[in-house]
């Protein structure tokens, strides 16, 4: 085993974070932290998302932000079907448009 004391863990929230620990931050997630997040179960059924970051003296476990897409299935289902039915619509329109430039070509 080790003769260094154990880190000092820590959970904090972003907002309360000083100026050095969100620089500290953009220092190890120069790329942005969105694909770094885990999932930490809290009390109950809840949870939340969180990054780590260490200092000499502390491990942090910092609670970030999360805006989750309340879309349900159906809506995607409803785009994809609109998107279909325009794919069609125009597709037939160009079909009558060639027949029609078609005709032209034969009266001249």
């Amino acid at each position: 085993m080790s003769n260094q004391p154990a880190k000092k863990k820590l959970i904090v929230s972003y907002q309360n974070l000083t100026a050095d620990l969100k620089e500290a931050i953009l220092k190890k997630y120069p790329l942005g932290w969105v694909n770094h997040m885990i999932k930490v179960k809290g009390a109950g059924d809840s949870y939340f998302h969180a990054i780590t970051l260490d200092t000499d003296e502390i491990s942090y476990l910092i609670k970030v932000p999360v805006k989750i897409d309340q879309k349900s299935d159906k809506d995607d289902e409803d785009f994809f079907a609109e998107s279909v039915d325009m794919k069609e619509t125009e597709e037939s329109g160009n079909e009558e448009e060639k027949e029609q430039d078609n005709d032209r070509d034969r009266d001249d």
